[in-house]
């Protein structure tokens, strides 16, 4: 099987360094600090595990003595810190157009997460959803500081957003002077989902360096790596989804049995599926939304039998999760399809 190339690249691992470096944290005990071989990072490796990075987030917060180490680090983003990708939107029209290319080709710098649009009327909203929600606080806020700090210079001039909000606890030595200072306003905590809300007219913001030129060039490349990583990336999750599949209405489906079923530890299998962009929940999620779709096109089988055959231990756990997964609940879902047969 080939490997799945590491989902974060040595180039936007760069700035995390950087910071530390700034605080006088050398790569040596950042490796030892976040339980990395000796030498990990000096020199910088060409990839790096997700989990390491995040790892080094908390390394260089907790040794650098930095409660905001995240915001420091997004502050250090430039283009090339998101490879290919970086190039892609130096070469944009405007800001609705870089941001729709990054939902496309954000993985090519990390999987960290993926990032959405949405419009909210004269608003726009972008989600940032992570793959590691159980990763501290400095992800996220690397994120946003990032893309705040990069947006600002592609647009020639700072942007303010409307509102912005984390879905982690308001920390207890957050300094909302600082949080104003990189995001540009303080923002909520505990929230939903980690979102920033910006006047909709924005998008349409021309960018003054634009080498529109070079986008079709560009473009073509990104799709390219794209696809050469995509069939990488495609064995261990297109494996794990096979296991799942069979399991689901017979036994408790989790990852430990999964990882055994194919010869792997939990941890490597975590590992595996986050160098493939995927979480063992998001490969279950996908198998059970994609069951849930072609079950309830058979008017035989009901939404209890149906739950049951997904690995629910009741309906309205399925309710709740297929109404995560297609925006409506699953009876909704039924009516509309049986009406368009």
């Amino acid at each position: 099987m080939p490997a799945s190339p590491p989902r974060v690249t040595a180039a936007y691992l760069q700035p995390l360094l950087e910071t530390a470096a700034a605080r006088g944290v050398t790569p040596a005990a950042l490796a030892a600090a976040a339980g990395l071989a000796s030498g990990a990072l000096d020199p910088p490796p060409d990839t790096l595990a997700a989990l390491d990075y995040i790892a080094l987030l908390d390394a260089g917060s907790r040794l650098a003595r930095d409660p905001h180490f995240g915001l420091h680090v997004g502050e250090r983003v430039r283009p090339g810190t998101y490879s290919v990708y970086g190039l892609v939107l130096l070469a944009c029209r405007d800001i609705g157009q870089a941001l729709e290319q990054t939902q496309r080709y954000e993985r090519l710098a990390h999987d960290l997460g993926r990032s959405r649009l949405e419009p909210l009327g004269t608003l726009a909203r972008y989600t940032w959803t992570s793959h590691f929600p159980g990763a501290s606080r400095h992800l996220a806020e690397s994120v946003f500081a990032g893309i705040r700090t990069f947006g600002s210079w592609l647009a020639g001039r700072p942007l303010a957003p409307h509102a912005l909000a984390f879905a982690h606890a308001r920390p207890r030595e957050a300094d909302p002077a600082e949080y104003a200072r990189v995001l540009g306003m303080v923002p909520d905590f505990g929230a939903p989902a980690h979102t920033v809300d910006f006047d909709a007219a924005l998008l349409a913001l021309p960018l003054p360096a634009a080498d529109t030129g070079m986008y079709p060039l560009l473009q073509q490349h990104a799709e390219r790596l794209l696809r050469e990583r995509e069939r990488a990336a495609g064995d261990i999750v297109a494996q794990v989804h096979a296991a799942i599949v069979p399991r689901l209405a017979t036994e408790p489906v989790r990852l430990a049995g999964i990882a055994a079923a194919l010869d792997l530890s939990p941890r490597t299998l975590q590992r595996k599926l986050a160098d493939a962009g995927a979480t063992f929940q998001h490969v279950l999620d996908a198998a059970r939304y994609a069951l849930a779709m072609d079950y309830l096109r058979q008017d035989g089988l009901s939404l209890v039998d149906i739950a049951f055959l997904l690995g629910f231990q009741e309906q309205s756990a399925f309710t709740h999760a297929f109404r995560e997964w297609s925006g409506m609940n699953p009876g909704a879902w039924r009516e509309r399809t049986s009406a368009r047969s």
